[in-house]
């Protein structure tokens, strides 16, 4: 299994920009589908978005497009989610997952390995 770390999240203020960024180890990264869940106190986890193996294939929530983009960056094992035009309901600890499959990429159960989390707090 990969491991994984994230970092990046913090308190922002509405309207405002975090890149979250998920670093992997071991060599075989670039095999690996990456995904981005969130989980806000009280609530189960929720897909955010994720990116296929090569990166040619992205996945958003519909809360999440046209405010947040993934990225990977292959040669550095990291995967990003930049997010825009925060607002006070993204607010959640945000988890990286990793996957060898290339489809059903939507479903938490679908990801085998995960990382613990990055807190993002959007204040109004």
């Amino acid at each position: 299994q990969v491991q994984l770390v994230e970092s990046g999240g913090g308190l922002v203020q509405a309207g405002g920009s975090l890149r979250l960024s998920c670093a992997a180890s071991g060599r075989t990264f670039s095999t690996y589908s990456m995904g981005w869940f969130r989980q806000a106190p009280g609530k189960g986890r929720e897909f955010v978005s994720a990116i296929s193996w090569s990166g040619g294939r992205t996945f958003y929530a519909d809360y999440a497009k046209g405010r947040f983009t993934i990225s990977r960056d292959n040669a550095k094992n990291t995967v990003y989610l930049k997010m825009n035009d925060l607002k006070p309901e993204d607010t959640a600890a945000y988890y990286c997952a990793a996957t060898v499959r290339e489809y059903g990429l939507g479903y938490a159960s679908s990801f085998g390995s995960w990382g613990q989390g990055t807190q993002v707090t959007v204040s109004s």
